[in-house]
């Protein structure tokens, strides 16, 4: 039986990620069509940071719960009626949930799947113990043996739904084809394994060779360049192919790095426009130029649907494929502060996780543990590895 109260936690103000306090509120009865899921695992991204600093391209106001990226297990079905039948879902299954429960299919979709999506805009997120969601909305994920497991998929609804769009959403990504990757942030790791394990040939930039030395030896790049030392990395990328160019771009600079993407891009190339992390350039490119004379496809990418995500979870699923994982905070106030100054700062390769319901162990691999409260989880942050 469920509990009858939780720990949240809700922003109270927006200019810093220390606004960030626990509250205790009631667990909620799913309701027709829903589905109470307790969390077991939260992964981290940038826009959670940019929420509590008032630098999220949309306001968010009142108390919001914050965070999008959530795996969990049923705990509980609502009841069923005439118009919501028993789901295929039932108690026990591992899910995870798309950022934006309302964004169902296709891959594009207007600024209000933005503003509707978990922790921003109009509704609360996912940092909390129990959430209940509709049933329809929801992706079954194969069993979760261990808390590993958890945390591994709960990696997959932003980042996976974003460049599964990215690659898929317009121009399609082809064996063969480059992919210029820039950073080694969530989005940037997650865009290198899956166009490695779609036939592509990858290229990534960073400023650390260590976190270079990661993407090449563990998450399979094939060239890297370190934009500190090789500041015209457009010309690098133009030089490794013969110039070609990059077929698809992964841009998470924004304006700071475009007018280096519109060079290294080759003509008919996509470049999607995912971040917003770089400081603008004084004078910025004439996109329209640029693009025009290449015939290139400059895009937005607001994430994706629930469609592109498990059609993104069947591919990694079939193949075998793991997200890195970099560190793992406790569902405590202190660890969550804590893993949003260490996002905050770009010390990270792939994501930081908040985990949800595991004992405290020792060793830096997570064991099998369920359901033994919010109080005693697993913490890795004194012996992380970069990833498995």
């Amino acid at each position: 039986m469920s509990p009858t109260e939780q720990t949240v936690f809700r922003l109270t103000a927006y200019n810093g990620v220390e606004n960030l306090h626990p509250f205790r509120e009631p667990v909620p009865e799913p309701s027709a069509g829903e589905v109470l899921v307790k969390v077991r695992s939260v992964s981290l991204n940038y826009r959670d940071v940019a929420i509590a600093t008032s630098t999220y391209p949309i306001p968010v106001g009142g108390k919001v719960i914050p965070c999008c990226d959530v795996a969990g297990e049923i705990v509980a079905v609502g009841p069923t009626t005439e118009l919501f039948k028993s789901p295929d879902l039932i108690v026990g299954d591992a899910v995870v949930a798309p950022v934006s429960p309302s964004f169902l299919y296709g891959h594009d979709k207007g600024p209000d799947a933005l503003d509707l999506t978990w922790g921003a805009g109009k509704q609360d997120g996912v940092l909390r113990e129990y959430i209940a969601i509709p049933a329809h909305s929801l992706i079954k994920l194969p069993p979760c043996k261990a808390p590993r497991d958890f945390v591994q998929w709960s990696a997959t609804p932003c980042t996976v739904t974003t460049v599964w769009n990215a690659f898929y959403g317009n121009a399609r990504l082809k064996p063969g084809d480059t992919v210029l990757v820039l950073g080694t942030g969530g989005v940037s790791a997650t865009a290198i394994i899956l166009a490695k394990a779609a036939g592509a040939t990858t290229i990534v930039t960073s400023s650390s060779d260590k976190k270079l030395d990661f993407a090449q030896n563990q998450l399979g790049a094939d060239y890297r360049i370190n934009y500190k030392t090789t500041p015209d990395w457009a010309a690098e990328v133009q030089r490794i192919t013969n110039g070609k160019g990059a077929d698809h771009v992964i841009e998470v600079g924004g304006q700071g790095t475009l007018h280096q993407s519109l060079a290294a891009a080759g003509p008919g190339g996509v470049i999607s426009l995912i971040g917003f992390l770089a400081d603008p350039q004084e004078t910025p490119p004439n996109v329209a130029n640029l693009a025009l004379m290449k015939a290139l496809v400059v895009r937005g990418v607001l994430g994706g649907s629930k469609q592109q995500l498990e059609e993104g979870i069947r591919f990694m699923s079939a193949r075998g494929l793991e997200l890195p994982v970099d560190k793992v905070f406790a569902f405590k106030r202190e660890e969550i502060i804590a893993a949003l100054e260490y996002l905050k700062s770009g010390s990270h390769v792939g994501k930081p996780y908040v985990g949800n319901g595991w004992r405290l162990r020792r060793k830096p691999l997570l064991g099998c543990a369920k359901g033994h409260g919010a109080g005693g989880l697993h913490n890795r942050r004194d012996h992380s590895q970069p990833g498995f």
